[in-house]
């Protein structure tokens, strides 16, 4: 093939060595506007698997790097006066001239032709000059190409909110580097590491607003820079800091990063009569932030991909490899964005983390993309871990009013306790809600009396009842539990209090009302949908019908609703307490009634209780006002809210955090923090944890206790989470279904054994201990051995 590369950076020599490398007979042209040998840019920094996709991809290349890299496995984070130190890590730097440099020869050792100082204006007259059969476009953030035909690669590009600077510095850095520095202005971080003999990266961050307090935007070069060594002249000890862009005038240097994702990689141009593919890579495809340091990796990954891709479907024709390589290419860039994107937001909003202790901001700042979870830490650096619980259980311990106990292991942060109000839970564990349609006339009977109590014996802290409703036309479906009968009362007296005697567990009522969401089917006769027969009249913020053509249409609450619904909640909490609940949550998501006044998707009143935010949060507050003053003030209540509603024009993440204030200020202990389910037209973005973030922003800004919930289904992720401060609780639903005894699992599987099981359940604690005990044996006895030996041994008893 006749190859043109437009950009000669790593993804354009790389493919282009590999793809020679390939077939000497391809002829490879690199066209790049910069003189030879010269380029941009400090350090470049890999990690440890990186290194190893390079020597599996070209292993002479690879051994020229790894002759160049200064290797580390330490992280430093330096946060109000303290170090806290991490290991484990495995990360290489080389400087950027200089891995080009290597490419470069490498390139030309095989024969690819390098063609510099070559600014391209058309790609497509440079394309039938060069009879190019394929052309990839690898010009950079600000791809020319790309821009040409964003019609077919369709760029999403989003310009961040932070200012940051890279420079260098002859101060040697023996870990990768992160200072957190206040200034009057604000926050700034330094990201810093050694690439080489004598030279390390310092790239300075902060926020743009920080950034134009500071005056930054009308310094010199060399004014911000000093302004800069300033405030790091604690960590340069003595040395200067250098900046390589004399080119760019005052504040140029200092750029906000853009993410930028293509739906497409690919464009077709015709071209002297034949179908000739553009193919993004690198940068002009897609940017990963510099916090994780995986630019220069995809870009890399992206040229061994496309090569593997001829080689393993160039029979079957161009198309047939350009669509093998998207396809593949763009899952693992996905995962690389997500991380990265996590990871950049944690950076930008440095400031909502401020107010914890050295140890713990450390630990959120490691865990921030969550690629990086507590057992992965454990596995870098067991004594790091081991010492960061023990600080965390201390500091739960004291927070609860409890002596710290005698282990014979560290104890993990989602078994610490936890105290709310007078209410103390024993583990951060809760079982959360969950809808079962098994109650008669909205009398919880035997089987919630058997599926409560089986999840209190198996270990969690606080369990929840599912949504009870205050009255009968509250019900989401007849199938619902409620709390406005004395025999509702009694039977849910029955529960709590088999639950007091038999198990350690607290248990908690969420009291809600349906409101546009009620007079519907079980879920498996028909989820949301309308009674077949004996419909009750529906009531919400405003006209709606949550299902179009299908639901039933509720009508706009009035005053006289408005009153009764409150006093029904106020009967409902009477009796809540009656039964002996340790714990209420108000349910104020999901679409509900009271949800239905928060969204302005579902609340177009146009009275007090319509408009704004605080207007739209007034009746749920009046509503949460009325039950605290009945409610014991020994005992907490929590809100459930929707932060999110996943549709545009809907409550977004920001107008959460200012719900959750409003909510504090009436008194509410903590906030329960799921999303969604408001509209038909949402739109979530699933993934592992995926609404924690929300708990995380509305626990660290509006510095109310939050619970986290969604897609959290090991003990790893709880761990995470509450050592990590992005909530106090972890509310598992589904795996609780499939699990009661999840909680005694999940310990166990961790290798605790101190933790307390139900004596009537302690054979199978022994048994399990006696599985683990064998299979670290296994583990032992396998250690260095071969599968065939492994095997071998097994078949020898």
């Amino acid at each position: 093939m006749n190859i043109l590369c437009i950009g000669g950076g790593p993804a354009g020599l790389y493919f282009s060595l590999l793809m020679k490398k390939q077939n000497p007979e391809h002829h490879i042209v690199v066209v790049e506007r910069n003189r030879p040998y010269d380029t941009f840019g400090w350090g470049v920094v890999f990690s440890d698997q990186t290194l190893g996709n390079l020597v599996n991809a070209d292993e002479q290349t690879a051994r020229t790097i790894l002759q160049s890299f200064n290797h580390w496995d330490d992280i430093d984070t330096h946060f109000k006066g303290q170090v806290v130190t991490s290991g484990g890590h495995g990360f290489c730097g080389i400087g950027r001239k200089r891995l080009l440099n290597i490419l470069q020869a490498r390139c030309e050792e095989l024969g690819v032709k390098l063609l510099f100082e070559t600014d391209v204006v058309d790609d497509q007259a440079l394309a039938e000059q060069y009879h190019a059969d394929l052309v990839i476009a690898c010009d950079g953030l600000n791809s020319r190409v790309r821009t040409r035909y964003e019609a077919s690669y369709q760029p999403d590009i989003d310009t961040r909110k932070c200012r940051f600077v890279w420079m260098g510095t002859k101060k040697l850095f023996s870990a990768f580097t992160f200072a957190f520095e206040e200034t009057e202005f604000g926050w700034f971080q330094a990201h810093a590491y050694q690439y080489d003999g004598d030279t390390s990266t310092f790239i300075v961050e902060t926020p743009e607003e920080v950034w134009l307090k500071a005056g930054i935007d009308k310094m010199s070069q060399d004014e911000a820079t000093a302004f800069c060594e300033k405030i790091f002249a604690k960590y340069l000890d003595g040395q200067v800091l250098m900046t390589n862009a004399a080119h760019l005038r005052g504040s140029a240097n200092w750029i906000k990063f853009p993410r930028i994702i293509c739906k497409n990689w690919v464009h077709w141009n015709d071209i002297a009569g034949k179908q000739v593919p553009v193919v993004l890579m690198g940068d002009a495809a897609h940017t990963a932030h510099f916090s994780i340091g995986s630019g220069t990796k995809l870009a890399l990954e992206d040229a061994i991909e496309l090569a593997r891709s001829f080689e393993l479907h160039g029979q079957q024709g161009m198309h047939a490899v350009m669509e093998a390589y998207q396809q593949l290419r763009a899952v693992e860039v996905l995962k690389i964005q997500s991380s990265a994107r996590n990871s950049m937001e944690w950076f930008e909003n440095v400031q909502r983390y401020t107010a914890m202790e050295a140890p713990q901001f450390a630990y959120s700042m490691l865990t921030r993309s969550q690629r990086l979870s507590h057992e992965n830490l454990r596995l870098r650096d067991a004594a790091y871990v081991r010492s960061f619980e023990q600080w965390i259980a201390e500091h739960a311990y004291a927070q609860a009013g409890l002596p710290m106990p005698v282990t014979r292991s560290a104890i993990p942060p989602m078994l610490t306790p936890f105290k709310l109000r007078d209410v103390v839970l024993k583990n951060r564990i809760v079982v959360s809600p969950m809808a079962q349609y098994s109650a008669v006339d909205g009398v919880a009977g035997d089987y919630h009396l058997v599926h409560l109590g089986s999840r209190a014996m198996g270990g969690a802290g606080l369990v929840f009842a599912e949504m009870t409703c205050v009255s009968a036309d509250a019900r989401i479906t007849p199938a619902c539990p409620g709390m406005y009968t004395p025999e509702h009362t009694a039977a849910w007296k029955r529960i709590v209090d088999f639950v007091h005697s038999n198990t350690d567990a607290k248990i908690a009522v969420q009291l809600g009302h349906a409101g546009a969401k009620g007079s519907t089917r079980a879920a498996w006769d028909g989820i949301d949908q309308p009674l077949e027969e004996g419909n009750w009249p529906l009531v919400s913020a405003s006209v709606q019908q949550y299902l179009p053509g299908v639901s039933q249409l509720s009508r706009e609450a009035n005053a006289d609703d408005l009153h009764r619904i409150l006093q029904d909640f106020v009967k409902a909490t009477q009796a809540a307490d009656a039964a002996g609940f340790d714990w209420l949550e108000l349910h104020c998501a999901h679409g509900y009634l009271l949800s239905s006044f928060i969204s302005p998707l579902t609340n177009q009143r146009q009275d007090e209780y319509g408009g704004s935010l605080e207007n739209r949060c007034r009746y749920p507050l009046q509503v949460f006002a009325a039950i605290r003053a009945v409610w014991p003030a020994s005992k907490p209540i929590s809100v459930r809210i929707s932060a999110h509603d996943w549709v545009e024009g809907g409550i977004t993440p920001d107008d959460a955090v200012q719900i959750a204030r409003l909510f504090k200020a009436a008194g509410a202990d903590m906030m329960d923090c799921s999303s969604g389910q408001v509209s038909k037209l949402e739109q979530p973005v699933y993934g592992r944890m995926f609404q924690t973030p929300f708990a995380d922003r509305i626990r660290n800004e509006a510095h109310i206790p939050t619970i986290a919930v969604g897609a959290i289904f090991e003990a790893d992720h709880a761990n995470s989470i509450i050592a990590a401060g992005r909530a106090d609780l972890c509310a598992i639903a589904r795996p609780h279904l499939a699990d009661p005894a999840w909680t005694l699992h999940e310990a166990a599987r961790l290798g605790y054994t101190d933790m307390p099981w139900p004596k009537q359940y302690l054979a199978g604690k022994f048994q399990m201990e006696r599985n683990l005990e064998r299979d670290k044996q296994v583990a032992a006895a396998s250690a260095g051995l071969t599968p065939q030996q492994i095997a071998a041994r097994l078949l020898e008893g």
